[in-house]
């Protein structure tokens, strides 16, 4: 059975990656490391060894179980490009994206470089979408990586928000817009948020807006889901179809 997600802009994860460390402000108050933690020396736990990098070689063929298509986050534990995680074990990992062609599989990674490198010697069938995240002006460069990839969708994550950002949409088809949680949550100011749906209007580019986080709209702490995920008095839950896929 595929493991439901809470996580508004998917359906399920699939982690045959777990453990991670950090690379930019984004990951300070990392969801993933906070969970995988509190379990650290619990004996038999999946997570004994807490956040460490793990290779889970026996979920590889999970997906292929799964018969009902659904919209899969690949490494919601993780980030399948980081640099101690073997090219070979990528690959198979793509390998398994490719025979599961009745899943969509969502990748996304904060370490765009690697992405660009191994890019050219992985296989990208339509059903396999690209992206990276975005917290701050200084990772838009993160972007133009994701620009190099043959992805049929390359999507952006601006979760944490943690500034206003001024984007370059060119060949991006979907943006995904959310706030921080839990009780070190930085907040994220309305106007930022507005601004990137603002840009994606004018780009004609999906937006998706996942939550305010720990926070409402003027910083001011509410607490876990009282915030809600209403911008400007909707819910935008756009997202990308495989027209984008011809979009250069």
């Amino acid at each position: 059975m595929a493991v439901t997600s809470t996580i508004e802009w998917t359906e399920a994860t699939w982690n045959p990656v777990t453990g991670c460390t950090k690379v930019s402000p984004g990951c300070a108050h990392c969801y993933a490391e906070t969970f995988a933690e509190r379990f650290r020396r619990v004996p038999g736990h999946p997570y004994e060894r807490g956040f460490d990098l793990q290779l889970r070689p026996e979920r590889l063929t999970q997906p292929l179980e799964w018969k009902q298509p659904k919209l899969i986050f690949v490494n919601s534990m993780s980030d399948l490009f980081h640099e101690d995680i073997p090219f070979d074990f990528i690959r198979s990992v793509f390998d398994v994206m490719v025979a599961a062609h009745w899943h969509t599989f969502q990748i996304l990674t904060k370490r765009s470089k690697r992405l660009a490198e191994l890019a050219p010697k992985l296989p990208w069938p339509k059903n396999v979408w690209m992206g990276v995240s975005v917290e701050n002006q200084r990772w838009t460069c993160r972007i133009d990586d994701l620009r190099t990839v043959d992805a049929a969708v390359r999507f952006l994550s601006c979760e944490p928000l943690l500034g206003p950002l001024r984007l370059d949409l060119t060949g991006i088809h979907w943006v995904i817009v959310g706030g921080e949680s839990g009780h070190r949550a930085r907040p994220m100011r309305g106007d930022w948020a507005r601004d990137i749906r603002d840009q994606c209007q004018r780009a004609t580019v999906p937006f998706f807006f996942k939550q305010w986080g720990a926070h409402d709209e003027h910083g001011v702490r509410v607490g876990k889901g009282r915030s809600g995920r209403q911008l400007d008095g909707r819910r935008w839950d756009q997202q990308p179809s495989q027209r984008y896929s011809s979009r250069g």
